[in-house]
Protein backbone atom coordinates (compact mmCIF):
# COMPACT_ATOMS: atom_id res chain seq x y z
CA UNK A 1 0.00 0.00 0.00
CA UNK A 2 1.15 3.64 -0.89
CA UNK A 3 0.97 6.08 0.39
CA UNK A 4 0.12 9.92 -0.94
CA UNK A 5 1.66 12.67 -0.43
CA UNK A 6 -0.65 16.37 -1.24
CA UNK A 7 1.78 18.73 -3.15
CA UNK A 8 2.06 22.27 -0.84
CA UNK A 9 -0.90 24.10 -1.77
CA UNK A 10 1.02 27.82 -2.79
CA UNK A 11 3.03 25.52 -5.00
CA UNK A 12 2.88 27.19 -8.54
CA UNK A 13 0.51 25.76 -10.98
CA UNK A 14 -1.25 24.39 -8.44
CA UNK A 15 -4.86 25.76 -7.06
CA UNK A 16 -5.20 26.57 -3.40
CA UNK A 17 -7.71 23.74 -2.14
CA UNK A 18 -10.93 24.88 -1.39
CA UNK A 19 -11.06 27.07 -4.86
CA UNK A 20 -13.20 26.25 -7.16
CA UNK A 21 -11.32 25.41 -10.63
CA UNK A 22 -11.77 28.02 -13.72
CA UNK A 23 -10.89 31.11 -15.05
CA UNK A 24 -7.71 32.99 -12.47
CA UNK A 25 -9.38 36.13 -10.52
CA UNK A 26 -7.85 39.47 -11.26
CA UNK A 27 -7.94 42.05 -8.58
CA UNK A 28 -7.03 45.62 -9.01
CA UNK A 29 -6.95 46.69 -5.44
CA UNK A 30 -10.68 46.07 -3.40
CA UNK A 31 -11.98 45.32 -6.63
CA UNK A 32 -11.90 41.42 -8.06
CA UNK A 33 -13.36 39.86 -11.10
CA UNK A 34 -12.45 37.64 -13.69
CA UNK A 35 -10.47 37.72 -16.93
CA UNK A 36 -12.55 36.84 -19.77
CA UNK A 37 -10.04 36.72 -22.68
CA UNK A 38 -12.79 35.84 -25.33
CA UNK A 39 -14.81 38.97 -24.10
CA UNK A 40 -11.95 41.47 -24.77
CA UNK A 41 -11.22 39.91 -27.70
CA UNK A 42 -15.29 40.25 -29.18
CA UNK A 43 -15.17 44.15 -27.77
CA UNK A 44 -11.87 44.76 -29.32
CA UNK A 45 -13.20 43.44 -32.64
CA UNK A 46 -16.55 45.30 -31.98
CA UNK A 47 -14.61 48.19 -31.07
CA UNK A 48 -12.76 48.71 -34.27
CA UNK A 49 -16.07 47.43 -36.81
CA UNK A 50 -17.61 50.53 -34.92
CA UNK A 51 -14.82 52.91 -36.01
CA UNK A 52 -14.30 51.61 -39.64
CA UNK A 53 -18.35 51.87 -39.29
CA UNK A 54 -18.50 55.61 -38.13
CA UNK A 55 -16.25 56.69 -40.48
CA UNK A 56 -17.94 55.27 -43.67
CA UNK A 57 -20.94 56.80 -42.30
CA UNK A 58 -18.99 60.09 -41.95
CA UNK A 59 -17.58 60.33 -45.25
CA UNK A 60 -21.07 59.75 -47.38
CA UNK A 61 -22.53 62.59 -48.62
CA UNK A 62 -22.85 65.54 -51.29
CA UNK A 63 -19.06 66.14 -50.87
CA UNK A 64 -17.80 62.62 -49.69
CA UNK A 65 -14.43 62.42 -47.75
CA UNK A 66 -12.23 59.18 -47.78
CA UNK A 67 -12.48 56.90 -44.24
CA UNK A 68 -8.50 58.00 -43.53
CA UNK A 69 -9.43 61.61 -44.06
CA UNK A 70 -12.10 61.15 -41.51
CA UNK A 71 -10.00 59.71 -39.32
CA UNK A 72 -6.93 62.04 -39.04
CA UNK A 73 -9.84 64.88 -39.13
CA UNK A 74 -11.26 63.57 -36.01
CA UNK A 75 -7.69 63.15 -34.62
CA UNK A 76 -7.42 66.89 -35.18
CA UNK A 77 -5.95 66.97 -38.63
CA UNK A 78 -7.80 67.64 -42.17
CA UNK A 79 -7.97 71.40 -43.84
CA UNK A 80 -10.68 73.92 -42.92
CA UNK A 81 -13.67 72.36 -44.93
CA UNK A 82 -13.27 68.79 -43.67
CA UNK A 83 -12.91 69.81 -40.37
CA UNK A 84 -16.62 71.81 -40.86
CA UNK A 85 -18.16 69.04 -42.86
CA UNK A 86 -17.03 66.82 -40.33
CA UNK A 87 -16.97 67.80 -36.84
CA UNK A 88 -20.08 70.36 -37.16
CA UNK A 89 -22.06 68.43 -40.06
CA UNK A 90 -22.12 64.63 -39.54
CA UNK A 91 -20.25 63.60 -36.51
CA UNK A 92 -22.62 64.86 -34.37
CA UNK A 93 -25.28 61.99 -36.17
CA UNK A 94 -23.37 59.55 -36.18
CA UNK A 95 -22.19 59.93 -32.53
CA UNK A 96 -26.07 60.02 -31.32
CA UNK A 97 -26.57 57.10 -33.49
CA UNK A 98 -24.17 55.57 -31.52
CA UNK A 99 -24.49 56.23 -28.05
CA UNK A 100 -28.51 55.99 -28.80
CA UNK A 101 -27.91 52.10 -29.87
CA UNK A 102 -25.28 51.40 -26.78
CA UNK A 103 -28.06 53.12 -24.33
CA UNK A 104 -31.06 50.59 -26.19
CA UNK A 105 -28.47 47.77 -25.84
CA UNK A 106 -27.44 48.05 -22.16
CA UNK A 107 -30.92 48.87 -21.34
CA UNK A 108 -32.43 45.71 -23.11
CA UNK A 109 -29.15 43.60 -21.17
CA UNK A 110 -30.68 44.34 -17.79
CA UNK A 111 -34.21 43.67 -18.75
CA UNK A 112 -33.31 40.47 -20.21
CA UNK A 113 -31.53 39.41 -17.25
CA UNK A 114 -33.89 40.51 -14.83
CA UNK A 115 -36.75 38.54 -16.34
CA UNK A 116 -34.77 35.77 -17.65
CA UNK A 117 -35.96 36.14 -20.66
CA UNK A 118 -34.47 37.33 -23.79
CA UNK A 119 -37.86 38.41 -25.12
CA UNK A 120 -38.05 41.32 -22.46
CA UNK A 121 -36.54 44.12 -24.30
CA UNK A 122 -37.61 47.90 -23.86
CA UNK A 123 -40.06 48.13 -27.33
CA UNK A 124 -41.28 44.63 -26.64
CA UNK A 125 -42.56 45.27 -23.24
CA UNK A 126 -43.98 48.41 -23.71
CA UNK A 127 -41.30 51.03 -21.74
CA UNK A 128 -40.20 52.76 -25.11
CA UNK A 129 -44.05 53.16 -26.55
CA UNK A 130 -44.68 54.87 -22.84
CA UNK A 131 -41.20 56.97 -23.65
CA UNK A 132 -42.95 57.64 -27.14
CA UNK A 133 -46.25 58.44 -25.93
CA UNK A 134 -45.32 61.07 -23.33
CA UNK A 135 -42.74 62.97 -26.07
CA UNK A 136 -45.83 62.33 -29.40
CA UNK A 137 -47.62 64.21 -26.29
CA UNK A 138 -45.58 66.85 -25.92
CA UNK A 139 -44.98 67.25 -29.86
CA UNK A 140 -48.84 67.33 -30.48
CA UNK A 141 -49.57 69.31 -27.27
CA UNK A 142 -47.43 71.71 -27.11
CA UNK A 143 -48.33 74.68 -29.09
CA UNK A 144 -51.96 74.50 -27.41
CA UNK A 145 -53.15 76.56 -24.81
CA UNK A 146 -53.99 74.48 -22.31
CA UNK A 147 -52.41 74.27 -19.02
CA UNK A 148 -51.23 70.40 -19.59
CA UNK A 149 -50.07 72.08 -23.11
CA UNK A 150 -48.08 75.13 -21.27
CA UNK A 151 -46.45 72.79 -18.65
CA UNK A 152 -45.72 70.01 -21.16
CA UNK A 153 -44.28 72.09 -23.31
CA UNK A 154 -41.83 73.93 -20.05
CA UNK A 155 -40.59 70.32 -19.60
CA UNK A 156 -39.32 69.56 -22.85
CA UNK A 157 -39.43 66.30 -25.36
CA UNK A 158 -36.40 64.14 -22.89
CA UNK A 159 -37.37 64.63 -19.50
CA UNK A 160 -40.97 64.15 -20.77
CA UNK A 161 -40.21 60.60 -22.55
CA UNK A 162 -38.15 59.75 -19.05
CA UNK A 163 -41.23 60.13 -17.14
CA UNK A 164 -43.46 58.48 -19.45
CA UNK A 165 -40.57 55.56 -19.51
CA UNK A 166 -40.94 55.45 -15.77
CA UNK A 167 -44.54 55.37 -15.39
CA UNK A 168 -44.91 52.80 -18.16
CA UNK A 169 -42.35 50.72 -16.27
CA UNK A 170 -43.34 51.10 -12.62
CA UNK A 171 -46.89 50.04 -13.70
CA UNK A 172 -45.97 47.28 -15.85
CA UNK A 173 -43.69 45.91 -12.40
CA UNK A 174 -47.04 46.51 -10.40
CA UNK A 175 -49.09 44.60 -12.19
CA UNK A 176 -46.72 41.58 -13.09
CA UNK A 177 -46.00 41.56 -9.57
CA UNK A 178 -46.75 38.47 -7.42
CA UNK A 179 -44.77 37.15 -4.80
CA UNK A 180 -42.22 38.08 -7.40
CA UNK A 181 -41.44 38.87 -10.93
CA UNK A 182 -41.87 35.79 -13.81
CA UNK A 183 -40.42 36.84 -16.86
CA UNK A 184 -42.87 35.40 -19.11
CA UNK A 185 -45.35 37.31 -17.28
CA UNK A 186 -43.62 40.44 -16.90
CA UNK A 187 -43.15 40.07 -20.86
CA UNK A 188 -47.12 39.47 -20.96
CA UNK A 189 -48.00 42.28 -19.67
CA UNK A 190 -45.85 44.46 -21.23
CA UNK A 191 -47.01 43.39 -24.15
CA UNK A 192 -50.44 44.42 -23.32
CA UNK A 193 -49.44 47.88 -22.28
CA UNK A 194 -47.57 47.97 -25.12
CA UNK A 195 -50.70 47.72 -27.35
CA UNK A 196 -52.65 50.27 -25.18
CA UNK A 197 -49.97 52.97 -25.41
CA UNK A 198 -50.00 52.12 -29.13
CA UNK A 199 -53.37 52.91 -29.26
CA UNK A 200 -52.64 56.52 -27.37
CA UNK A 201 -50.28 57.30 -29.70
CA UNK A 202 -52.39 56.76 -32.79
CA UNK A 203 -55.53 58.75 -31.09
CA UNK A 204 -52.93 61.50 -30.43
CA UNK A 205 -52.11 61.86 -34.48
CA UNK A 206 -55.33 61.30 -35.17
CA UNK A 207 -56.26 64.17 -32.69
CA UNK A 208 -52.99 66.38 -33.82
CA UNK A 209 -53.20 68.96 -36.41
CA UNK A 210 -51.35 68.14 -40.31
CA UNK A 211 -47.92 69.39 -39.11
CA UNK A 212 -47.55 68.63 -35.64
CA UNK A 213 -48.80 64.76 -37.07
CA UNK A 214 -46.27 64.55 -39.77
CA UNK A 215 -43.41 65.49 -37.25
CA UNK A 216 -44.46 63.03 -34.70
CA UNK A 217 -44.91 60.67 -37.33
CA UNK A 218 -41.06 60.99 -38.39
CA UNK A 219 -40.21 60.91 -34.90
CA UNK A 220 -41.55 57.85 -34.40
CA UNK A 221 -40.18 56.21 -37.13
CA UNK A 222 -36.94 56.17 -35.42
CA UNK A 223 -34.38 58.91 -37.38
CA UNK A 224 -31.31 60.23 -37.30
CA UNK A 225 -31.58 62.84 -39.74
CA UNK A 226 -30.63 66.33 -38.80
CA UNK A 227 -29.11 65.23 -35.65
CA UNK A 228 -26.69 67.73 -33.57
CA UNK A 229 -25.08 68.13 -30.84
CA UNK A 230 -28.24 69.16 -28.68
CA UNK A 231 -29.12 65.90 -29.78
CA UNK A 232 -25.96 64.06 -28.39
CA UNK A 233 -25.57 66.22 -25.13
CA UNK A 234 -28.66 63.97 -23.39
CA UNK A 235 -27.61 60.98 -24.08
CA UNK A 236 -24.14 61.21 -23.57
CA UNK A 237 -24.64 62.55 -20.18
CA UNK A 238 -27.31 59.74 -19.64
CA UNK A 239 -24.53 56.56 -20.54
CA UNK A 240 -21.56 58.70 -18.64
CA UNK A 241 -24.16 58.07 -15.63
CA UNK A 242 -26.43 54.82 -16.13
CA UNK A 243 -23.70 52.97 -17.75
CA UNK A 244 -21.43 52.98 -14.56
CA UNK A 245 -24.49 52.46 -12.72
CA UNK A 246 -25.35 49.06 -14.54
CA UNK A 247 -21.75 48.13 -14.35
CA UNK A 248 -21.65 48.55 -10.38
CA UNK A 249 -25.05 46.78 -10.10
CA UNK A 250 -24.51 43.93 -12.62
CA UNK A 251 -22.94 41.60 -9.99
CA UNK A 252 -26.50 41.45 -8.94
CA UNK A 253 -27.72 40.16 -11.99
CA UNK A 254 -26.50 36.69 -11.43
CA UNK A 255 -27.91 36.33 -8.18
CA UNK A 256 -31.33 37.77 -9.70
CA UNK A 257 -31.13 34.70 -12.03
CA UNK A 258 -32.69 32.32 -9.45
CA UNK A 259 -35.68 33.04 -7.62
CA UNK A 260 -36.35 35.76 -5.02
CA UNK A 261 -36.23 32.93 -2.41
CA UNK A 262 -32.92 31.97 -3.31
CA UNK A 263 -31.73 35.48 -3.76
CA UNK A 264 -32.65 36.75 -0.98
CA UNK A 265 -30.90 33.95 0.91
CA UNK A 266 -28.05 34.39 -1.02
CA UNK A 267 -27.32 38.30 0.84
CA UNK A 268 -29.02 40.07 -1.93
CA UNK A 269 -31.57 43.00 -1.33
CA UNK A 270 -34.24 41.68 -4.16
CA UNK A 271 -36.32 44.56 -4.47
CA UNK A 272 -34.02 47.53 -3.79
CA UNK A 273 -31.59 45.67 -6.21
CA UNK A 274 -33.75 45.09 -8.94
CA UNK A 275 -35.56 48.43 -8.15
CA UNK A 276 -32.28 49.78 -8.91
CA UNK A 277 -31.24 48.33 -12.02
CA UNK A 278 -34.86 48.61 -13.51
CA UNK A 279 -34.69 52.46 -13.29
CA UNK A 280 -31.27 52.63 -15.06
CA UNK A 281 -33.13 50.46 -17.53
CA UNK A 282 -35.89 52.66 -18.12
CA UNK A 283 -33.20 55.66 -18.04
CA UNK A 284 -31.23 54.86 -20.75
CA UNK A 285 -34.61 53.60 -22.82
CA UNK A 286 -36.24 56.78 -22.49
CA UNK A 287 -33.44 58.85 -23.00
CA UNK A 288 -32.32 57.26 -25.94
CA UNK A 289 -35.66 57.46 -27.14
CA UNK A 290 -36.11 61.19 -26.74
CA UNK A 291 -32.71 61.68 -28.57
CA UNK A 292 -33.58 59.30 -31.87
CA UNK A 293 -37.50 58.08 -31.63
CA UNK A 294 -38.03 54.85 -31.40
CA UNK A 295 -35.46 52.65 -33.01
CA UNK A 296 -36.72 48.98 -32.97
CA UNK A 297 -35.20 45.88 -32.11
CA UNK A 298 -31.76 47.41 -31.47
CA UNK A 299 -32.41 46.30 -27.66
CA UNK A 300 -33.96 43.28 -28.51
CA UNK A 301 -31.01 41.66 -30.98
CA UNK A 302 -27.95 43.83 -29.41
CA UNK A 303 -27.64 42.00 -25.85
CA UNK A 304 -28.53 38.32 -27.64
CA UNK A 305 -26.01 38.54 -29.89
CA UNK A 306 -23.39 39.87 -27.45
CA UNK A 307 -24.32 36.88 -25.13
CA UNK A 308 -24.02 34.40 -27.80
CA UNK A 309 -20.34 35.79 -29.29
CA UNK A 310 -18.98 36.06 -25.82
CA UNK A 311 -20.47 32.85 -24.33
CA UNK A 312 -21.88 34.03 -21.48
CA UNK A 313 -24.49 32.63 -19.15
CA UNK A 314 -26.87 36.26 -19.66
CA UNK A 315 -26.10 39.04 -21.86
CA UNK A 316 -22.94 40.90 -20.83
CA UNK A 317 -23.16 44.92 -20.54
CA UNK A 318 -19.77 46.04 -22.25
CA UNK A 319 -19.78 43.83 -25.16
CA UNK A 320 -24.31 44.29 -25.74
CA UNK A 321 -23.43 48.39 -25.56
CA UNK A 322 -20.37 48.26 -28.77
CA UNK A 323 -22.56 45.56 -30.40
CA UNK A 324 -25.86 48.23 -29.93
CA UNK A 325 -23.88 51.13 -31.17
CA UNK A 326 -21.98 49.28 -34.46
CA UNK A 327 -25.62 48.10 -35.10
CA UNK A 328 -27.46 51.56 -35.13
CA UNK A 329 -24.33 53.00 -36.88
CA UNK A 330 -24.11 50.57 -39.93
CA UNK A 331 -27.79 50.82 -40.31
CA UNK A 332 -27.84 53.99 -40.46
CA UNK A 333 -25.37 53.91 -43.15
CA UNK A 334 -27.32 50.93 -44.83
CA UNK A 335 -30.00 53.49 -44.76
CA UNK A 336 -28.48 56.10 -46.30
CA UNK A 337 -26.44 54.42 -49.39
CA UNK A 338 -28.58 51.38 -50.20
CA UNK A 339 -31.53 52.92 -51.94
CA UNK A 340 -29.85 55.34 -54.06
CA UNK A 341 -31.11 59.09 -53.00
CA UNK A 342 -33.81 58.17 -51.28
CA UNK A 343 -33.11 57.79 -47.34
CA UNK A 344 -34.82 55.73 -44.76
CA UNK A 345 -35.21 56.25 -41.18
CA UNK A 346 -32.76 53.68 -39.41
CA UNK A 347 -35.38 52.30 -37.45
CA UNK A 348 -37.10 51.29 -40.49
CA UNK A 349 -33.66 49.02 -41.14
CA UNK A 350 -33.44 47.95 -37.83
CA UNK A 351 -36.77 46.96 -37.78
CA UNK A 352 -36.15 44.98 -41.01
CA UNK A 353 -33.10 42.97 -39.48
CA UNK A 354 -34.83 42.69 -36.18
CA UNK A 355 -38.11 41.41 -37.19
CA UNK A 356 -37.14 37.85 -38.13
CA UNK A 357 -34.62 37.37 -34.93
CA UNK A 358 -37.98 38.02 -33.31
CA UNK A 359 -40.13 35.66 -35.18
CA UNK A 360 -37.02 33.07 -34.47
CA UNK A 361 -37.39 33.39 -30.87
CA UNK A 362 -41.18 33.14 -31.21
CA UNK A 363 -40.75 29.82 -32.81
CA UNK A 364 -37.72 28.80 -30.45
CA UNK A 365 -39.77 29.36 -27.40
CA UNK A 366 -42.91 28.02 -28.51
CA UNK A 367 -40.72 24.38 -29.26
CA UNK A 368 -39.48 24.44 -25.92
CA UNK A 369 -42.60 24.59 -23.78
CA UNK A 370 -44.49 22.02 -26.08
CA UNK A 371 -41.24 20.04 -24.93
Amino acid sequence: MTATVDKPAGKPGRRPPGLVPGRDPLRVGRFSGVWRPRTVVVMAVTAAVLVLGAALNIGRGEFPIGVGDVLATLFGGGDPAQQFIVLDLRLPRTLTGALVGGALAVSGAILQALARNPLAAPDIIGITMGASAAAVGVIVLGSGVSAFAVIAGSVGLPIAALLGGLITATLIYLLAWRKGVQGFRLVLVGIGMNAILYALVNWLLIAAQVYEAARAQVWLNGSLNARGWEHVVPVGIALAVLVPAALVLAHLLGALQYNDETARSLGVRVDGGRTALLAVAVGLAAIATASAGPIAFVALVSPQIAQRLVGASRPPIGASLLIGATLVVLSDLLARTAFGTAELPVGVVTAVLGAPYLLYLLVRHGREARV
